[in-house]
């Protein structure tokens, strides 16, 4: 599983450092979705500095494995809050199945690394 685990890690990193810089840097796709979702601009640079937090934990953990059960933790979350956005404001199931899907697969990093988090820094 370890191989899995750490393809998905890679995946889920980069996708989310990419996700995570355009909103930060504001992206005209990030802020129009913010502005589709009727969520403060604001929360934009917040969920965005989630979302690289969460995915350099993710690619550090393909050393240190209780790494990556955090970082799928966080983006895993993130994930379920972008989902009940989504729904909030009734986005086809088209618009949510690409999140849906990216917290998925963070849960399956999360449940595979679950036996590494007691080795985290400060448990």
């Amino acid at each position: 599983m370890g191989i899995i685990s750490i393809i998905l890690q890679v995946l889920l990193g980069f996708g989310f450092l990419m996700a995570g810089y355009g909103k930060v840097t504001g992206s005209k796709m990030h802020v129009e979705g913010f502005n589709h979702w009727k969520l403060p601009q604001w929360f934009r640079g917040v969920t965005g500095i989630v979302e690289l937090v969460g995915a350099l934990a993710l690619l550090i953990g393909i050393w240190a494995h209780s790494w990556a059960a955090v970082g799928a933790l966080v983006i895993g979350i993130t994930a379920i809050g972008g989902i009940l956005t989504h729904m909030r404001v009734k986005d086809s199931f088209k618009q949510t199945s690409t999140i849906l899907f990216l917290g998925i697969l963070a849960f399956i990093v999360f449940f595979i690394n679950f036996g590494h988090l007691s080795n985290f820094p400060g448990f």
